[in-house]
């Protein structure tokens, strides 16, 4: 993809010892995913890439906040992310992506495109249900939440209907006490 050329790393001109890269991942980068999910995104990615002679250390920090929709309310917040990730790249005969923190490169790459590490871990770092803040402490006032609320089943029904049971389950309970 033409987009992703920026998070190329071309590793071969680099000395031995630490290098770092930093990214500011938008709404286009997201885009270039194809994946739709976050309304805006201001997120600022860190990598740090520790080139020794036979193997390079990336670490990834990404931070930074993330517009999405609340899934109860579908109203838009800026829900934080943060997260880390450390990969290690080896050299070998055959390109290898089984394990999860370990790339094996084939010895003729002179490049790596960390586009794909940096666009996982920022989905990942993100809960599974995103709920709006102002839900969680009330202030939020919503007309799903007005509906929601007129439609629940008030406690004190629910209390009411245990208590109602037929009396002759009360003398059946009572051989379970009788013990």
């Amino acid at each position: 993809m033409k987009g992703l050329k920026p998070y190329t790393i071309q590793y071969v001109g680099l000395k031995e010892g630490e290098h770092t890269f930093e990214y500011t991942i938008t709404k286009s980068f997201f885009d270039l995913f194809e994946f739709d999910d976050y309304n805006e995104s201001n997120v600022s990615a860190k990598l740090t890439l520790t080139k020794k002679s036979t193997l390079m250390e990336f670490d990834f920090k990404v931070e930074g906040t993330v517009n999405v929709n609340c899934d109860i309310t579908n109203e838009p917040f800026d829900h934080p992310v943060k997260g880390e990730y450390e990969l290690v790249v080896k050299f070998g005969h055959e390109f290898n992506d089984e394990f999860e923190d370990i790339l094996i490169l084939p010895y003729g790459e002179f490049e790596i495109n960390v586009a794909q590490y940096i666009y996982e871990l920022i989905v990942l770092s993100m809960p599974n249900k995103r709920v709006h803040p102002g839900v969680v402490d009330g202030t939020l006032k919503s007309d799903i939440l007005d509906k929601l609320e007129e439609l629940s089943i008030p406690d004190q029904e629910v209390k009411e209907k245990k208590e109602d049971t037929d009396p002759r389950w009360d003398s059946l309970k009572k051989l379970l006490t009788d013990k």
